[in-house]
């Protein structure tokens, strides 16, 4: 007979879900003291900020019923918060939008979300702010549909210089991916975690550097430059996360190593691959690096035929 208890994962998704209920006031009649619901909120929230909206568009996005969702627009035109309008190209349905007394009831309740929220995370230092908005993106990205954009897809990629606990990370997701998507052992981590401390222990700033990509506070991507010889530079540990790919970033990454290795006066910059890494072998061939040799070798559980690369700066 099958278990009538949850798994831990469905059990620990619904105490969150219990506690950010009873944090936001979300079991209220009314939402923050006014005299609307939480969904008739939202309702009036979307049709403010988005144009040429019909009944079933918000039924579908917001997933409500149609009857329920009708019974609240019919409230909101009475009280002339919300407008039908005909529409352009279809004369079964009306397009919806808020009035300017619609927008002028919802001000103070976005003031009043922002402030409740502002209050709830105000005992946080910035470190562990980032670290609550990276936890909540990857609750959004976790939970969205295949074929549900989420927020942290329309969030602009930045790079930074590394801090304490990067390089740590990503020899993990290096070692992690490249497990997965070719099957690469143990050693190839043992090789990327040599490679990181030895950054950490010879970091020299006036001649190395390292971008980290970040994409709505994760992590999605990093590089490296550091010093061969006095007129070569070595370009590192590529890599992006399958995530933050079809975006351009690895190109971008690169291009920031050419950019760095060129200012700093090195005469070429170099690098190892192996050819089964095809994206980032056309990045470098794109920007002009000229593949020196090649060789047959057995590493990481495979074998392989590792490159050297190289571009004249």
């Amino acid at each position: 007979m099958a278990s009538s208890e949850p798994s831990p994962h469905v059990a620990a998704l619904r105490h969150f879900s219990r506690f950010y209920t009873r944090q936001l006031g979300l079991l209220d009649e009314r939402l923050l003291d006014s005299g609307y619901s939480l969904t008739e909120v939202r309702v009036l929230y979307e049709l403010a900020h988005r144009s040429g909206s019909t009944a079933a568009d918000l039924a579908r996005e917001l997933a409500l019923d149609a009857g329920y969702l009708s019974r609240i627009l019919r409230r909101f035109v009475g009280q002339g918060l919300v407008r039908r309008s005909a529409h352009a190209s279809d004369a079964r349905c009306s397009v919806l939008a808020a009035t300017a007394k619609g927008r002028k009831v919802l001000a103070p309740l976005e003031h009043a979300a922002s402030a409740q929220a502002a209050a709830l995370i105000a005992h946080l230092d910035t470190r562990a702010a980032d670290e609550l908005r990276a936890a909540m993106l990857a609750v959004e990205r976790a939970l969205s549909s295949r074929t549900e954009p989420s927020a942290v897809a329309r969030e602009p990629i930045v790079l930074r210089p590394h801090r304490v606990g990067d390089i740590g990370w990503i020899i993990h997701r290096q070692a992690a991916l490249y497990a997965q998507e070719y099957g690469w052992d143990a050693s190839f981590e043992a090789l990327v975690a040599e490679i990181g401390a030895r950054f950490l222990r010879r970091f020299d700033a006036t001649g190395e550097h390292c971008w980290v990509a970040e994409q709505g506070g994760r992590v999605v991507g990093a590089v490296f430059v550091v010093r061969k010889s006095k007129r070569v530079a070595q370009l590192r540990l590529l890599y992006v996360e399958p995530s933050a790919r079809g975006q351009g970033l690895g190109a971008r990454l690169v291009d920031e190593c050419i950019a760095f290795a060129r200012d700093k006066g090195y005469a070429s910059l170099m690098l190892w691959t192996n050819d089964v890494l095809h994206a980032a072998r056309h990045v470098y061939v794109s920007r002009g690096f000229v593949l020196e040799k090649q060789e047959r070798h057995r590493s990481f559980g495979q074998s392989l035929v590792g490159q050297f690369w190289t571009l004249a700066l």
